[in-house]
């Protein structure tokens, strides 16, 4: 942590490459910012659209000078609580000095707290203080914001992030010309897939979660549809468990690969909130892909909590295949904490085809602690193919620890045909 706050990066982006909003991004992959900006008009405020570039100050004074005026502006040392961001040990104080500098942020002040955040080192962790940046820039200047976002931010692990925050606190303000904005500037290989948008589905979600999710219903298939529904799985995962389900189960047909990784995440997310709940509707649901996703994170969550409901529960499937796949997955899981008590539980179910897949998978987890009995329960597989498979991996793994028992099992076995 010391080592953390110690780093200082140096101001080397001059604040008029921070603030000039059609500098060119040179060959990142995001064009959007690659448009100039056009010519003020004579009637614009002249402070609005100022464009800043840095002239020499001295260590106790920061000058400014603006394209709209001849004089230069000199603004005072960056204030005590700034200071402390850059030199303070206690992380609350940090957080806390940084908050207070967001907040009373304006075009008069923003360097800065662009300098203070700057000294943070860069990444992925600085990214709370980088959304206090962004949202805060968005309430008076959004437009900066997304320019500085593009021009210092670093491309692979903070730019897009950025771009995303500054839009969502646009979007709040002002949802019209936010998306006006991100229409305008996007300029990728597909028009229809627009990344930009994702931001604005942030920021609306955050005020009209429904207004949000019809706006991603309108996307195309393409990286701006994945992301903005993971964003709004998140975000229905903590609106209640039925409005959440509700939500997964009207996702969108026409793309399945999506679909089932939607599916999977809401299961997952349900079932560590409301597992009976997240348990009926696997109950109820087709025989499609996510169905599966679902059941195996009801699995998860019921192996952990009661291992032995989790069975009642795969009794109930009416689906033949949901209920194979659900044994399989809960031999598998509760082997690994308790392979006696899973025992059990398969010599409790006739054996059958349709157990085959969950006595593989036992066997699996057992073959390198116990190969004896494994071996004993792949001679139980009443598929053939699947029986003679499964034995050869447990006669594999058994050389390698004892290769005299394993061969005398094989000569035992005359009638074991490899």
């Amino acid at each position: 942590m010391k080592a953390f706050l110690k780093i200082g990066l140096p101001w080397a982006v001059s604040l008029g490459l921070v603030f000039f909003l059609g500098l060119h991004l040179g060959s990142k992959n995001s064009t959007f910012f690659q448009k100039q900006q056009s010519a003020e008009s004579a009637n614009e405020d002249p402070d609005k659209k100022a464009v800043l570039t840095p002239i020499p100050h001295s260590p106790d004074s920061t000058e400014l000078k603006s394209s709209s005026s001849s004089s230069p502006k000199t603004i005072p040392a960056m204030p005590p609580n700034l200071q402390r961001i850059l030199q303070g040990a206690d992380i609350v104080d940090r957080l806390g000095s940084y908050l207070d500098a967001v907040r009373s942020m304006d075009r008069s002040n923003v360097h800065l707290v662009v300098e203070a955040f700057e000294r943070l080192p860069r990444g992925y962790g600085r990214h709370l203080e980088m959304k206090l940046l962004m949202r805060s820039w968005a309430n008076f200047d959004p437009e900066g914001a997304l320019a500085y976002a593009a021009n210092s931010l670093d491309e692979k692990s903070e730019m897009r992030f950025g771009v995303a925050e500054a839009l969502a606190g646009w979007a709040i303000k002002d949802l019209a010309k936010a998306t006006a904005w991100a229409r305008a500037n996007h300029s990728g290989p597909d028009p229809n897939d627009n990344p930009l948008l994702v931001g604005i589905v942030k920021g609306l979600m955050e005020t009209d979660l429904e207004a949000a999710n019809r706006m991603f219903l309108s996307l195309p298939q393409g990286t701006a549809r994945w992301q903005t529904a993971t964003l709004l799985a998140e975000k229905f995962s903590t609106a209640g468990t039925q409005r959440a389900i509700a939500w997964a189960r009207d996702y969108p047909q026409d793309d399945p690969r999506m679909r089932e990784t939607m599916l999977g995440q809401m299961g997952a997310r349900l079932a560590k909130q409301d597992l009976e709940a997240t348990a009926r509707w696997a109950q109820e649901m087709t025989e499609e892909p996510g169905a599966f996703r679902v059941t195996e994170n009801v699995i998860a969550q019921w192996t952990n909590q009661d291992p032995q409901a989790a069975a009642s529960w795969i009794n109930e499937l009416e689906s033949r295949k949901l209920r194979i796949h659900a044994r399989k997955e809960l031999a598998g899981r509760w082997s690994m904490t308790d392979p006696i008590a899973t025992a059990n539980w398969l010599n409790s179910i006739k054996p059958s085809p349709e157990l085959d897949p969950a006595v593989a998978t036992f066997v699996d987890r057992i073959k390198a602690r116990e190969p004896e009995t494994a071996i004993g329960w792949a001679e139980s597989i009443s598929e053939e193919n699947l029986r003679k498979a499964t034995t050869e991996q447990v006669l594999e793994t058994w050389r390698n620890t004892d290769p005299q028992k394993a061969d005398a099992w094989l000569e035992q076995r005359s009638n074991f045909s490899r």
